[in-house]
């Protein structure tokens, strides 16, 4: 089980490197703000 766990961790990183490495951190920051305007009600 700790290995399952430990693997599934580095994959996790992994993907996320290859996100940043991607430009997809400005997409989900400008998702993320379209979304907390829209609940707010400001959007």
């Amino acid at each position: 089980m700790k290995n399952t766990r430990n693997i599934l961790i580095i994959i996790g990183i992994a993907f996320m490197v290859l996100g940043v490495f991607r430009g997809e951190v400005s997409t989900v920051f400008i998702k993320s703000i379209n979304i907390c305007l829209e609940c707010i009600g400001i959007g």
